[in-house]
């Protein structure tokens, strides 16, 4: 397992080079100037190339690349142009709200999706197939920041019974484990669960439908086994793909949850990625992508390794 999880290691680190290159040219190509936020109108040339020495951007992009990726090895992620802060003390404290959600999230739609599936699955071609399908179908096509609105309208505005913005009492961005602040996390983490329900949801029934219908299942009633110990069987050979379409969802939950954390005035990376990219702060960008697409890679990397654990022929293969 170790020998396994060392190469499975090794093939990450060309993974994590291409995209430290990807997340640096595609804030590069992007068009405008970054320093024009901060930059006086009637700045002088002089001003202007003083301005752009500071933040290193006088240098070949090739060149910016290297003291960047030399930065980054040291801990060091710049400053923000728009706020003047370490980029590392805004990234990190957002990414933080932005796995909290994440996780909130997860925990409500793995359980649900998983049961449903496994329902629909079992009862395949029934009524309650049909129901589950329906339903998963529905979640996947809803527009989640359209759904986010309407649960605000509905239980913020009309019923009054939870908060709609921020993260605490008041629009608060700091958070905290008591239950003024775990108030606002009901709205966002359920609107967010709904698209990986029916992703799972789809994938367990695909996977319970097919395994049930193998000859080894029957085998296993033959031999006197209870319903019980065939579905544990059963769960124990969906497990492994059930698990990689987990695990990219949870990578999705916290890298696509841009336009729920903007609906919601969530204080997270999305939230923060959209004010960066509004500002265009290049060094902010930067950081909060590659610490996204990092997580990502790191996600995989955890799966594979999981999935290892679970079904020996992966490890073997």
């Amino acid at each position: 397992m170790l020998s396994y999880f060392l190469r499975r290691l090794i093939l990450v680190l060309p993974v994590a080079f291409g995209v430290s290159v990807v997340c640096f040219l595609l804030v590069q190509i992007a068009p405008g100037d970054p320093l024009t936020a901060i930059m006086p109108v009637d700045a002088t040339a002089e001003q202007q190339e003083a301005m752009r020495a500071a933040y290193g951007l006088d240098k070949p992009v090739p060149v910016q690349y290297l003291i960047w990726v030399g930065n980054l090895l040291q801990g060091e992620m710049g400053r923000s142009i728009a706020s003047g802060r370490p980029v590392a003390d805004e990234v990190f404290g957002a990414v933080g709200n932005s796995l909290l959600l994440a996780a909130a999230a997860a925990a409500i739609a793995f359980p649900i999706g998983t049961f449903l599936g496994f329902l629909a699955g079992y009862y395949r071609d029934t009524l309650l197939d049909r129901a589950v399908t329906a339903l998963s179908i529905t979640g996947v096509s809803v527009p989640n920041y359209w759904l986010g609105i309407v649960m605000v309208i509905i239980f913020s505005v009309n019923l009054g019974w939870l908060p709609s913005m921020g993260a605490g009492p008041g629009g608060s961005q700091d958070w905290s484990w008591d239950w003024a602040h775990m108030r606002h996390l009901v709205l966002p983490a359920v609107t967010l669960a709904v698209v990986p329900i029916g992703i799972v949801a789809r994938t367990v029934r695909a996977l319970a439908g097919d395994i049930l219908s193998m000859d080894f299942v029957q085998a296993l009633y033959a031999k006197g086994m209870s319903r019980a110990d065939v579905l544990r069987h059963v769960a124990r050979n969906a497990a492994a793909t059930a698990l990689s379409v987990m695990g990219l969802q949870l990578g999705y939950l916290l890298g696509g949850s841009i336009l729920i954390e903007t609906v919601f005035n969530w204080p997270g990376s999305g939230f923060l990625l959209s004010n960066a990219i509004f500002q265009r702060d290049l060094p902010l960008l930067q950081g909060t992508i590659l610490v996204l697409a990092m997580f990502f890679v790191a996600m995989n990397l955890i799966v594979d390794v999981a999935q290892a654990a679970i079904d020996p022929r992966i490890k073997r293969s």
